[in-house]
């Protein structure tokens, strides 16, 4: 076993740039190599994208060209990731099986001309694919740069293929689940529309968008193609595991792409993808933080549960605001990240992305994002044995579910939007978060937020209940546990199999400006005003509950709308506790009721810190702080403490100046 394979020789922080040598000159790699190393470049993403560079015809494997660069990079003191590039398909092995190609929505056969233009499932596909990553896990196995196998690139991305063969296995998946048209039909309300299945083969693909039709149809064949995506993701797992059982394995793992977005929870949770990964791309302001929060979200979202360290496989370059990186790097720690990897090393000379900016312009001189990325290594050096990567550790978790984000796409506002929404007040307020799989996961949490679960399976109802049972709390918001695993609308009093643990009945919505046309006297007035906590709240939504109140207490009720309408509701069950927002998640509703909450059950607050920072105690003796707005904050420390970045004595504070870093040592 080679130790950098096992990632013990890894540094603690590590700053990589992502380098296609295939795309360049043979007589500029030394060159690279050594500016890497001299820029602090401890890692390099290689072999993405070229799978016909190693195998230009079908079997005719070359490699020799690669393992120069292996050992050009090694002899830097670099490590490798090196991608299975088994996405995109080269060109002969779509002429060789055409079968491999996207059948678009309305039959037409598409010429690959992007990338990812190529059908997973397929079977020739998926046997080529395997005997490439066979060859090329084999050749690299035991060389010394090996740091990681990447598992494939972006697998969300890419069109889903309607063809007669994806039919074909979509109908055999169909069978397995069901066993016969009668419980097809059944799960598929087969009797709407006069649309009854009485053979198997009367199945067809739900070709009327990628989310919209009839829902439990679109419902399963999103199951089928995750399910599908899920398989010969493990399929190169399993390659990678009997040829270098040691190595790392990661990935950029962009499942959610509106593409092909597909359910990554059942990869995330078993484990196998070591350094779970993706591309941190916040956009190039430095003033919005909008961008920023949204990537955190899309780390988080891939991570779920897992403990080990991140890696941002990709991370920004382009044209972004010059500090905004270093910014975005600094963040990204306080979710767990221990790569950043620049895309890209260079500018690309030819193809998609040629005037996507790298660190080095296309004649091979360095810019200024190579000096920030430099930066950035020399300071990661700095914090070597200081705690990081640092391991969150949550006490709030935030519900993310597959099904709901495909069936909530019909809504006014999607389930993911509201579990952003979520989990951005959690992170706001300097504490962890992790977003969790409710069937899956063991809640081991004090608090549970449940934004938007619209479709709820038995297994996730039984968690939830059990965890408010013995003393945790959940709050759920609007939208939640309206469907059945099937896709139908509860036929029981809602929340669907929890409405006796959140002690309300919820009925009908309301759409609010309709209400507000009698309140305010004119059209499309969406606001909906609360009274909370003794503290008027003012919040905007298209629709919100009609709540009917069993055993629940009101914590808030709508003002100035007709009649008593609850808008936030408590229920004592069990020895915990469950609150039901009647809107979908707002920052204005969900702050004040975090605040109350956090407090109520002794969550640890954090640093304490003004608005405007982000901070996390990283053990015992270390703190980070990034200020992520213009204006210098002022940070008070209990006595002195040594500043690791700027390498000064703080005696009772410092000040932070605008997007500024900085990692305190106690004592």
């Amino acid at each position: 076993m080679n130790r950098l394979a096992a990632g013990q020789d890894l540094p603690d922080l590590i700053v990589g740039a992502n380098y296609h040598p295939h795309d360049s000159d043979p007589a500029t790699w030394r060159r690279d190599a050594t500016m890497m190393r001299e820029a602090g470049i401890r890692m390099v993403r290689l072999g993405h994208l070229a799978w016909d560079t190693f195998e230009p015809s079908d079997g005719d494997f070359r490699f020799d060209w690669f393992d120069e660069v292996m050992d050009l990079v090694q002899d830097n003191g670099i490590g490798v990731i090196l991608d299975i590039a088994v996405r995109p398909a080269p060109l002969w092995l779509h002429r060789k099986h055409p079968s491999i190609d996207i059948t678009d929505a309305n039959g037409n056969r598409l010429y690959a001309n992007h990338r990812y233009m190529e059908d997973v499932g397929d079977p020739a596909f998926r046997s080529h694919a395997m005997r490439f990553a066979d060859a090329l896990t084999k050749r690299y196995a035991g060389h010394p740069a090996l740091a990681a196998f990447g598992i494939d690139n972006e697998p969300g991305d890419g069109p889903i293929s309607y063809s007669d063969d994806v039919r074909s296995r979509f109908i055999a998946w169909l069978e397995a689940k069901y066993g016969t048209t009668e419980a097809l039909n059944a799960a598929w309300a087969g009797h709407r529309w006069s649309r009854r299945i009485n053979d198997f083969a009367e199945v067809g693909l739900p070709k009327s968008g990628t989310y919209t039709g009839a829902p439990e149809r679109v419902l399963d064949f999103r199951r089928f193609v995750s399910h599908e995506v899920e398989t010969y993701l493990e399929e190169l797992l399993d390659v990678v595991g009997a040829n270098a059982p040691d190595a790392l394995t990661t990935t950029n793992m962009w499942y959610y792409a509106d593409q092909k977005h597909f359910d990554h929870a059942p990869i995330a949770y078993r484990g196998r993808i070591t350094r779970a990964g993706n591309g941190f791309y916040p956009g190039g302001s430095i003033i919005d933080n909008g961008g920023l929060r949204a990537a955190l979200f899309g780390m988080a979202r891939i991570q779920y549960e897992n403990t080990t360290p991140f890696w941002c496989t990709e991370f920004t370059t382009m044209t972004a605001v010059p500090g905004s990186i270093r910014k975005s790097a600094y963040a990204s720690l306080i979710l767990g990240n221990q790569l950043v990897c620049g895309w890209t090393w260079q500018t690309m000379h030819a193809g998609e992305e040629q005037f996507l900016q790298g660190m080095v312009d296309w004649d091979g001189r360095p810019n200024r994002k190579l000096d920030e990325y430099r930066r950035i290594a020399a300071e990661f050096a700095k914090l070597e044995g200081r705690g990081f990567p640092y391991r969150p550790r949550p006490e709030i978790a935030v519900a993310l579910d597959f099904p709901s984000q495909i069936a909530s796409a019909v809504l006014p506002e999607r389930h993911d939007a509201q579990a952003q929404t979520a989990f951005e007040a959690v992170i706001d307020r300097n504490l962890d978060a992790r977003l969790v799989d409710l069937a899956r996961s063991e809640l081991d949490y004090k608090l549970l937020l449940i934004p938007g679960v619209l479709v709820l399976d038995e297994a996730a109802a039984s968690r939830i209940r059990a965890f408010v049972e013995r003393g945790g709390t959940a709050i759920m918001t609007s939208y939640s546990a309206t469907l059945d695993a099937d896709g139908h609308a509860f036929a029981t009093t809602r929340p669907g199999r929890l409405d006796d643990v959140f002690g309300i009945r919820v009925g009908s919505y309301e759409e609010t400006a309709m209400l507000n046309e009698l309140a305010h006297g004119r059209t499309g007035h969406e606001g909906l005003d609360l009274e909370f906590d003794g503290r008027a709240i003012a919040a905007a939504t298209p629709r919100f509950d009609t709540v009917e109140l069993v055993t629940a207490d009101v914590l808030a009720r709508a003002a100035g709308l007709d009649g008593d309408r609850p808008l936030i509701t408590a229920n004592r069950y069990g020895a915990g506790r469950a609150v039901y927002i009647a809107l979908p998640a707002r920052r204005e509703v969900l702050d004040p009721l975090l605040e109350s909450e956090i407090t109520r059950l002794g969550i640890d607050p954090g640093p304490s810190v003004p608005p405007g920072v982000m901070a996390r105690a990283v053990d015992d003796r270390h703190v980070l702080y990034l200020n992520l707005d213009a204006e210098p904050k002022s940070i008070v420390l209990q006595g002195k403490a040594t500043g690791v970045l700027r390498e000064t004595r703080y005696d009772g504070g410092l000040t932070l100046g605008a997007y500024d870093a900085e990692v305190v040592e106690l004592g």
